[in-house]
């Protein structure tokens, strides 16, 4: 019996078979291998799928247009040295281009201020108008660079950084959510998402941690940490990659931009000294999730101290109905919730809140008004959920970022996205009165009179009712 063509022999081990690849992530032989391997895949099909190139690009300043990737180009300096960047992309639209260079690391290569700015003045050199480096570092805008740049070096050439994590995000984004319409450029994009998501590529996003994790996790149990050890402001900083990674997987599976909730005036710096000072002072790592149409940011506290991470959302209460019909109201929300989900209730122009997990809210609902003055209108209801916290620093099972991530997603999809925001009622017209008669009654007629006019009591019957004509 014949058996279809490119199938294995029956007789062979086929769990021991791998497809073949287009970009295969077998015989990756070193740190340098791998680089140019990732590099001359991500550029090339930016290249051949200019869906996704543009949505890459776009990110980082560049014009709309075709597309032109090079990989390991060639440049002197000005005293005549060579070097080799990674690569590098134009973009052509009419008469006019846009260039810039690429370099790039993986796994955990880092980018060094003294290679950035060579290649920065290379590229002011030779005209270049950008300078984008890729790495697993995540920032919180392209415009911010993991490494210290002198900025009299990017006046003329602008410098950007994407990390392989975002990349994966928006060819994900674009190949399962957007779609690619041509199945040839959308089987070749599913072949870079299958190659950057193996670990083998190097581009597996934010890594853990770190080394100083374990002590400043121990430390802020026994409330020692300071704000000017060192190591608090390297968790502090690692904590603000971590929320980029949770923002740009929630995106990859709702296909919406997740972006982290932020002052809009507040530095980077700013921001971290911030972190600092809350993990020394209260052992907390803070953060929230702003997803399109939620009704509210997730937000996400990690207590160092507790050994618990803590998500929640608030919602505002109706602004109609009595006090207990708007906790109800919210209640009615929450039937798939678990019992241990925490209801908080705040009121409005006072401090005091009430307090009550869900299983008892349920059967005691109006123990959520207000103590002082049960006919206060509840103001807004957050809804928090505890879990323990991972203690490792990597990202394999128990780990800090493994349950971080596993926690928040699943308290979006339990019941964030579930959740409906409170909306008025439209406004009602009123009833239509009875339609009048278009003309008078006929003499003789009997006809209703006034109220309170020529009633007899009910207990005289029919017999005595007065009759009435028309004047």
């Amino acid at each position: 019996m014949a058996r279809q063509a490119g199938s294995p022999p029956p007789e062979a081990d086929t769990e021991l078979w791998h497809p073949a690849r287009l970009i295969p992530v077998s015989g990756i032989r070193g740190q340098e291998e791998q680089e140019k391997r990732a590099t001359s895949s991500v550029l090339a099909v930016m290249a051949a799928v200019p869906d996704f190139g543009k949505a890459v690009l776009g990110r980082i300043g560049a014009p709309r247009g075709h597309i032109t990737t090079f990989a390991e180009v060639q440049l002197r300096a000005s005293d005549g040295k060579l070097s080799i960047p990674d690569g590098a992309i134009v973009v052509e639209r009419g008469s006019t281009s846009w260039r810039s260079l690429v370099e790039v690391k993986t796994g955990n290569g880092r980018l060094t201020s003294e290679q950035v700015s060579r290649y920065l003045d290379m590229a002011r050199l030779h005209g270049f108008d950008a300078m984008v480096t890729i790495s697993n570092d995540l920032t919180p805008a392209p415009d911010e660079s993991p490494v210290e740049i002198d900025r009299r070096k990017t006046r003329k050439v602008r410098l950007r950084h994407m990390s392989w994590w975002q990349i994966l995000t928006e060819a994900i984004v674009q190949h399962r959510h957007h779609g690619i319409a041509d199945p040839d450029q959308a089987w070749i994009l599913a072949e870079l998402i299958a190659y950057l998501d193996h670990e083998n590529s190097g581009a597996s996003g934010f890594q853990d941690m770190g080394d100083k994790w374990v002590r400043v996790r121990d430390a802020a149990r026994d409330g020692t940490l300071r704000v000017s050890d060192p190591e608090v402001h390297d968790v502090a900083s690692r904590w603000d990659q971590l929320v980029a990674y949770l923002c740009l997987g929630l995106s990859q599976d709702l296909g919406r931009e997740v972006k982290p909730v932020r002052p809009r005036k507040q530095t980077s710096a700013e921001r971290r000294d911030e972190a600092v000072k809350r993990l020394a002072d209260n052992g907390t790592l803070e953060a929230a999730l702003r997803v399109p149409d939620a009704v509210g940011p997730l937000a996400i506290e990690a207590d160092l101290r507790s050994r618990d991470v803590r998500t929640s959302v608030s919602v505002d209460a109706p602004q109609d109905g009595r006090p207990k019909t708007r906790i109800t109201w919210v209640l009615r929300q929450l039937h798939n919730a678990p019992e241990d989900l925490r209801v908080d209730v705040a009121f409005p122009n006072i401090r005091e809140t009430s307090s009550l997990l869900l299983s008892e809210a349920r059967e005691y609902p109006e123990r959520l008004l207000s103590s002082s003055d049960p006919k206060r209108p509840p103001r807004t209801f957050t809804l928090a959920l505890s879990r323990p916290m991972g203690t490792k620093r990597g990202r394999g099972d128990a780990s800090f970022v493994k349950e971080t991530r596993r926690q928040s997603v699943d308290f979006y999809r339990d019941l964030v996205q579930g959740l409906s925001a409170w909306r008025p009622k439209a406004p009602q017209l009123p009833e239509e009165p009875a339609q009048q008669p278009d003309s008078p009654p006929e003499s003789g007629a009997l006809i209703d009179p006034p109220a309170g006019v020529g009633h007899p009591p009910s207990d005289r019957g029919g017999a005595d009712r007065v009759e009435f004509s028309p004047l």
